[in-house]
């Protein structure tokens, strides 16, 4: 979706030369033109009517002129002559008004759907972030966090990861994540633009009970080639957008890890981080583990063909890799013995978009993707002449057609139907004693969906509402899911915001054992069976307030989400429930606040707080009463601060939220059967976690075709040692044991890119 402001209505009846409303607006709204003469000669256009936001205003310029107008920075506006692949859907996606540009940094948008979008082209500067790591960036809106840092364990309003819809150009994704988890798998600089919904989700999109997260790669052939590279201290980039013909362009990159080339401190902190507690760190003590070996890397690839200039197909191909190989050697009746251990993580996309453009109102848009997903661990425990391998495999085909409509610029129709097949296989293979253990499931999906947008003539009203129909085959449901979202500006500052959403999935994560996989990535995709895992089914709904004048933004919304449906092992105990299978619920209520401040076009400033409780239940466990939900932050504070000069920028933040909940043993207690007796659960809580994060970059051009960037950043400036994850074991000697999980500890980064 592009970040765009539907049409107002106009003061003036009669059109104009369109350089004079450029000089009316430069006064009205204290901003600047830039546009070559040729560009907008014999442009004529109404002028705008004064109560109208400058984002509607300009929007009302795109329509009438058929121009591109480019907002930068709060102030400078680029005109530039609209590319010939520009078709009625782009327009046809201008039906959401710009609440706020620059939200918390540039290239952050806030539209009055509800949704966020980030385009990495044009994004500023975060701190702790020198690149514009999508899975990151998100992370810094309210309600959006990660209670271990990573980016493949995002929480969003209390939810779990694979609740989270991630979509790549149109396809679904089942890894979010490169080291495990620290960096995120998509490589920024060939996104154009991220889309964030966490409620009020258009009825196009199935799954994704807790949010969607659509990434979107350039979809218009504009002739102009663009190149960059780029490393810093963990991995090396490349890209190129390179046009063929007039009709074609190619659109390639790739990224790959440094980390089994050179050692750098910023690997040796990620490695203290991701391998801490796994297999390869918590050896038997007569083996001794070396020779490790880690390496990433994700090739992207989409080619652009245009049939005609209504008729437009593309290709799409991704590829993210994951590699840990390790020898386990120890000595055995005064003989050595070595094996390899190894885990690999590889999810790989390809699939096919056709778009036609029948006429100015109406669209249709058809895609086929298959994405597949395949962890792979080999483990060899050499003291107890051990193996074990475990694989956990997702297929996932699909076939999707869209009809849009937009007769006008105030209405807006779409629906479509969607077919989906998804396999999930997981297999166990132990040589002492022989076992071997596979086990598959397929589930076939049928989902139709309508949905209408509305909005007023002075774009201060706008309403979107929708339904989703999806059909599970093997269980004979059908479930009806109906979307909303409402905004009213009112008294020209204020805005009123109402979301609600009806959601379903049937993939899930769980975890068997906590070494499973090597104890790196130890969560495992299932389908639901409709019996020990149901089809996860959620309601959501959230009242939010908002005020914005002089670049000033106060927001306020509130929300409850109600999921039912999870299981005890998709949760992650690690107390009494760790080894009980139990179907139950959580509910969360919450408050979501946000103060950002943009003092011109220099510095911007923000604190949000997020407040919530959110709760289990049950039937089965802690006599069906509610306890703690496991990513149950209470309190939240972020608050951070940037500084744009010229070609300089800088960022400086903190972030706090209280301790997780975790689960104690009881006191003066022996374990009986290396069985500990625990406390009630969740009801203790970790200490506080708290750091301070900064990063600056710079940008300078090294010839007349080409600029660069240098960055630097220190994530966790004062090195605190927050502990994000606690349990407890039973040692030799039946004594409990209590076991830390310690947060990534300062980390320097710096990094160095050419762009053409």
């Amino acid at each position: 979706m592009n970040a765009n402001i539907l049409q107002g209505q106009a003061i003036q009846k009669e059109k104009q030369p369109l350089i004079s409303i450029l000089k009316i607006l430069e006064t009205r709204y204290s901003i600047s033109f830039s546009f070559a003469d040729e560009t907008i000669k014999n442009k004529e256009a109404k002028l705008p009517e004064a109560e109208l936001l400058l984002d509607a205003a300009l929007e009302l310029l795109r329509a009438e002129t058929k121009l591109d107008f480019e907002l930068l920075d709060n102030r400078f506006v680029v005109i530039k002559k609209r590319i010939k692949s520009e078709t009625p859907e782009f327009l046809t996606q201008r039906l959401e008004e710009v609440i706020i540009h620059n939200y918390l940094t540039t290239g952050i948008t806030k539209f009055n759907d509800g949704s966020i979008t980030i385009k990495p082209e044009s994004f500023g500067i975060l701190p702790g972030l020198i690149e514009p790591d999508v899975l990151q960036t998100i992370q810094a809106l309210p309600g959006v966090l990660s209670t271990d840092e990573t980016v493949s364990n995002i929480n969003v309003r209390g939810g779990t990861h694979d609740q989270n819809l991630l979509l790549w150009d149109g396809i679904k994704m089942y890894q979010s994540g490169h080291f495990f988890g620290l960096i995120s798998a998509f490589n920024p600089y060939t996104t154009k633009r991220v889309n964030i919904y966490k409620n009020g989700t258009s009825a196009q999109y199935g799954d994704g009970i807790s949010s969607v997260i659509d990434i979107q790669l350039p979809n218009d052939i504009d002739n102009e080639f663009k190149a960059g590279l780029g490393f810093n201290l963990i991995n090396v980039d490349g890209f190129a957008k390179v046009p063929l013909s007039t009709k074609s362009e190619l659109q390639i990159s790739s990224r790959r890890s440094v980390t089994d080339l050179i050692l750098t401190p910023t690997y040796d902190q990620y490695f203290k981080r991701i391998f801490q507690d796994s297999d390869l760190t918590n050896t038997n003590r007569n083996s001794i583990s070396q020779n490790e070996q880690f390496y990433f890397y994700d090739i992207n690839v989409k080619f652009l063909y245009d049939l005609t200039e209504k008729d437009r197909i593309r290709f799409h191909f991704l590829n993210v890799n994951n590699r840990l190989n390790y020898d386990e050697q120890s000595t055995i009746n005064d003989r050595n013995e070595a094996f390899n251990s190894k885990l690999s993580q590889q999810n790989i996309a390809t699939g096919i978009t056709y778009t036609k453009d029948w006429n100015a109102s109406l669209t249709t848009s058809s895609q086929i993707y298959v994405s597949n997903y395949d962890l792979d661990a080999t483990n060899y425990d050499i003291t107890n002449n051990l193996r074990l391998i475990q694989e956990n495999e997702v297929y996932d085909g699909a076939a999707k057609i869209a009809i849009n409509y937009a007769p006008n610029y105030q209405f807006k129709l779409n629906g479509g139907y969607q077919f989906t097949e998804v396999g999930i296989s997981n297999l166990e293979d132990v040589n002492n004693p022989a076992f071997r253990s596979f086990i598959k499931e397929v589930i076939r999906s049928h989902a139709v969906y309508a949905e209408s947008a509305l909005l007023s003539n002075n774009a201060k009203t706008n309403l979107k509402i929708g339904a989703r129909l999806n059909y599970f085959n093997k269980f004979d449901m059908l479930l009806a899911e109906p979307r909303l979202s409402f905004s009213q500006r009112f008294l020209n500052d204020f805005r009123i915001e109402i979301l609600g959403e009806f959601k379903s999935q049937t993939t899930t994560q769980i975890i068997d054992l906590q070494n499973d996989f090597l104890g790196v990535e130890k969560r495992r995709w299932v389908l639901s069976n409709n019996r020990d895992i149901p089809v996860l089914k959620s309601k959501q709904a959230s009242v939010g307030i908002h005020y914005n004048k002089n670049n000033l933004l106060i927001s306020a919304e509130t929300y409850i989400k109600k999921v039912k449906g999870i299981t005890t092992r998709s949760q992650g105990f690690q107390n009494q429930f760790q080894f009980v299978n139990s179907i139950g619920s959580y509910e969360i209520k919450g408050i979501d606040f946000l103060l950002n401040k943009q003092f011109n076009s220099t510095v911007s400033a923000w604190v949000s707080y997020s407040y919530n409780t959110n709760n289990y239940t049950f039937d089965a466990l802690n006599d069906g009463k509610p306890f703690p939900n496991n990513a149950d932050i209470k309190h939240a504070v972020d608050f951070a601060g940037t500084f744009t000069h010229n070609n300089l920028k800088l960022a400086l933040g903190l972030n706090w939220h209280s301790g997780k909940p975790t689960t104690l043993p009881e006191p003066n207690n022996t374990p009986s059967n290396n069985e500990i007796v625990y406390s009630n659960p969740n009801s203790s809580n970790l200490k506080d976690y708290l750091r301070a994060d900064c990063s600056a970059t710079y940008n300078f051009n090294v010839s007349e075709t080409a600029n660069a960037t240098v960055g630097a950043s220190i994530w966790n400036i004062f090195n605190k040692k927050n502990i994000i994850n606690q349990y407890h074991s039973v040692n030799d000697n039946n004594e409990i044991v209590k076991i830390e999980n310690q947060s990534l500890g300062i980390t320097p980064n710096v990094s160095f890119r050419v762009n053409f």
